[in-house]
């Protein structure tokens, strides 16, 4: 494939000196293989693929993070030519380097500045980060949303979410250098594992299992670590998930609700109204004016 590489400039993606945007790609056949001008972090959103990288093939599935420099020839494709059945879709959050020096004011860490500085000098490979606890995913999906709606002080929250990403991928790095995770670490992957399972009948007995913490400890390392219970952060979860789709998609509520973990519709928009101020109804036609 490397027959069909080009490089992609940074002023046809990032227009009158922009320096970040992000998009949603259903991925297809016909992008060649390409290098570019910016740094790309490519996140695997839904469905299976490939990703051809230089002269390497890589099967690609949902939660895979590609952290792409600048001059690094690529390019993913579905699994299949039937896009419509089997989608793969990747969030790209593209940058211009020079957007890492107005980062590393707000960075106090040698070794996370240092990491950063060596992307902006194309010093570092094609790297793939494994999201095991979705925070990067959630990253990804605020990002998206801001850039497409945005509001009053976008820039500087796209900034901060890309810096949040950055750092992300730095400490998932760390760890796995380092390798057992510490106990913040553990507590860090069973919030991830809520945000994976939140649309099941997830109870604290079920994260007992899976982390070997009893009731009690795990209830007490959501006080500290999140101010809520278990249960109003399962819910909180559960309503931003909700908002997504309120947002992007045309479902019914009822619909929503069941895909948020909510049988019972009239619960759902009871809960909804508590914490979001308004109905779902009501937010969907705020949001769509």
């Amino acid at each position: 494939m490397n027959k069909s590489k080009r490089t992609l400039s940074a002023d046809r993606f990032l227009p009158d000196d922009t320096m970040l945007s992000i998009n949603r790609m259903t991925e297809a056949f016909q992008l060649s293989q390409h290098a570019h001008e910016f740094i790309e972090l490519a996140y695997v959103g839904e469905g299976r693929g490939f990703h051809y990288i230089e002269n390497e093939v890589r099967p690609v599935s949902k939660g895979q993070l590609f952290v792409i420099p600048v001059g690094v020839s690529h390019v993913f494709r579905p699994a299949s030519s039937d896009v419509a059945k089997e989608p793969l879709v990747v969030y790209n959050c593209i940058f211009r380097p020079r957007l890492i020096d107005s980062l590393l004011s707000f960075v106090t860490d040698d070794p996370i500045a240092n990491y950063m500085k060596e992307l902006q000098r194309e010093e570092l490979p094609c790297e793939l980060i494994t999201d095991v606890e979705a925070g990067i995913e959630s990253l990804f999906l605020l990002m998206y949303r801001e850039y497409e709606l945005p509001q009053s002080g976008s820039s500087t929250y796209l900034r901060s979410l890309l810096l949040q990403v950055i750092l992300t991928i730095y400490r998932m790095k760390h760890r796995e250098r380092s390798g057992m995770p510490s106990k913040p670490d553990r507590f860090v992957q069973v919030l991830g594992y809520v945000e994976r399972h939140y649309a099941e009948e997830l109870t604290l007995s079920h994260l007992t299992e899976s982390f070997q913490w009893s009731p009690r400890q795990l209830q007490r390392l959501f006080k500290q670590h999140t101010s809520q219970t278990f249960q109003h952060y399962l819910q909180g979860v559960r309503i931003r998930m909700s908002c997504e789709q309120l947002r992007s998609t045309d479902r019914t509520v009822a619909a929503i609700a069941d895909s948020v973990g909510y049988r019972d519709v009239n619960s759902f928009i009871a809960l909804f109204k508590r914490v979001v101020g308004q109905t779902p109804g009501s937010y969907r036609k705020q949001i769509s004016t």
